[in-house]
């Protein structure tokens, strides 16, 4: 069995007819196809196209015959993506089912040639014979090699454009980032990891990465350009591999200006919804203008813009592709998956209002589709922008880490030694559990300016609490000892422990 490889597995055979008439050959194939049970898509005088069921070994190929001159091209062609780039032998098998079958149609028709022909020429008179040019395949038939994939061409345009600005951001960050943290380390001798991890943070904000709160900020640019910044080669190279495939597919059925506001909406639309769902941290990629145009592509497929056989086979790729997508970013660990979701469905629906045709006596212009179509997404915009509160999540994080090093501090003065002289102990307590616990009334003044998520908001409350507690505590005992050296504590500042310990332990609870 023979393995395709390749960005789109394909197997082609050139078939010399010498003599052999180009319309019984034609004929022929026909029947074949027919007894394999594969969908007839077209015939005509300049060949066949047709497409295998759908399995679980298959999302469907394309087989198809076209006459050259003196020659038959078969081909059969993987129409979905292909994971690791090979088409598992599918290809070759469906060529070799379709040449046995041939031989066998070829012997049981001889004796009815004319027959044949006479209904043949009949079928082909009422078929268009440039329907090859208008193919769901036929734009990556004109990819000649992986390099075309970065040239535009007609009914390729903006696809590449695309591919080649987030290959050159991508390379862009890379540099200035190397540059950044040269001169960082030069700038800075011994930093410590945290500040490195602190400033690179930076950096990845400057570039325009999607933040929940700058974004609330009035930084909408960022819902433009995140979609542009990937976090390494992986993810850049298996987005742009979906990007090419989907805009050979759609790009040529939607037109260039169509596409990209497809895109670059459906990116905006992923973004706004990973920012609902994503209170903390930077959102990348153009997964979520990708699920775009995958919804594009179904709702293309939904509204009969493919020949019936060719929308069968399509639909069936796209929507377990999709879903493959989907079900990776529910259980994958950093996968965007409201940006894929928010991506797809926008993408679906703005394809909807600008593709979808009504009753023929009522044609609805282009300015007014894209018009409903921006109305739609300022109304979802506004929004999200409106009900989506602002989080101090992260500053809330931080003074977390602060209110907790102080309170550790407190583990200093827990076990002190009564034989330890006087001036001592008050020392440590003051030292170890005063100071820190009086920094930590400052920590929850702060913490107080935060607005926070629910959980979050009662998790402070319980550290209000310990404050006070705490602080309390450490008084009393620094009173105690401070009237008796023994370091016996008054039942009051025993109560005000014990209270302490009970607070952390509902707080690890």
């Amino acid at each position: 069995m023979l393995i395709s490889w390749g960005y789109s597995p394909k197997i082609e055979k050139f078939i010399p007819l010498a003599d052999f008439p180009a319309d019984k050959y034609l004929i022929i194939a026909r029947q074949a196809i027919e007894n394999l049970g594969w969908s007839l898509s077209h015939v005509s005088e300049s060949g066949l196209i047709a497409y295998t069921p759908i399995s679980f070994q298959s999302y469907s190929e394309e087989v198809s015959i076209r006459i050259h001159g003196n020659f038959a091209v078969v081909k059969s062609e993987c129409v979905g993506i292909q994971m690791l780039f090979n088409d598992y032998g599918k290809n070759d098998l469906n060529l070799e089912k379709f040449f046995h079958e041939f031989e066998y149609v070829e012997f049981h028709l001889k004796n009815v040639w004319e027959d044949s022909l006479s209904k043949f020429h009949q079928l082909i008179a009422t078929q268009d014979d440039q329907y090859f040019e208008k193919a769901p395949l036929a734009t990556k038939n004109k990819i000649k090699n992986v390099l075309f994939l970065f040239f535009p061409q007609k009914g390729y345009t903006v696809t590449p454009i695309i591919v080649l600005l987030n290959t050159l951001y991508f390379l862009a960050i890379i540099f200035f980032s190397v540059v950044f943290i040269a001169h960082l380390s030069l700038k800075t001798g011994n930093a410590s990891q945290d500040d490195y991890i602190e400033e690179i943070k930076q950096l990845s904000l400057n570039f325009g990465v999607n933040q929940r709160n700058l974004v609330l900020d009035g930084q909408y640019w960022r819902l433009i350009t995140y979609q542009f910044i990937h976090g390494s080669v992986s993810h850049l190279f298996f987005n742009m591999y979906a990007l090419v495939y989907l805009g050979l597919m759609i790009e040529n059925k939607l037109g260039w200006k169509k596409y990209l506001f497809i895109y670059l909406m459906s990116g905006v639309c992923g973004g706004l919804v990973s920012l609902i769902f994503h209170q903390e941290g930077v959102m990348m990629g153009a997964s979520g203008a990708i699920m775009g145009l995958y919804g594009a592509f179904i709702a293309l497929l939904i509204n009969k813009s493919f020949e019936r056989r060719a929308t069968q086979a399509l639909l069936a790729s796209t929507l377990i592709v999709s879903l493959l997508v989907l079900i990776n970013g529910a259980f994958g660990k950093r996968v965007d998956n409201a940006a894929h979701i928010g991506g797809f469905v926008s993408g679906f629906i703005f394809t909807y209002l600008l593709n979808y045709k009504w009753d023929k006596t009522f044609e609805v212009k282009t300015w007014a589709r894209y018009a409903v179509s921006v109305l739609l997404f300022l109304m979802f915009f506004s929004g999200v922008l409106h009900f989506s509160p602002k989080y101090g999540t992260e500053e809330y994080r931080k003074l977390k880490d602060t209110f907790n090093g102080n309170l550790g501090s407190l583990n200093g003065i827990m076990n002190l030694k009564i034989s330890l002289p006087k001036d001592v102990k008050l020392a440590s307590i003051k030292e170890d559990g005063i100071i820190p616990m009086e920094r930590n009334l400052a920590v929850i003044k702060q913490m107080q300016a935060l607005n926070l998520k629910p959980e979050d908001a009662k998790e402070r409350a319980e550290k209000i609490k310990l404050s006070k507690a705490s602080h309390r505590a450490v008084l009393l005992m620094y009173r105690d000892i401070k009237a008796d050296s023994t370091y016996r504590y008054s039942k009051e500042t025993s109560t005000a422990l014990a209270k302490v310990f009970e607070i952390l332990y509902k707080v690890k609870e």
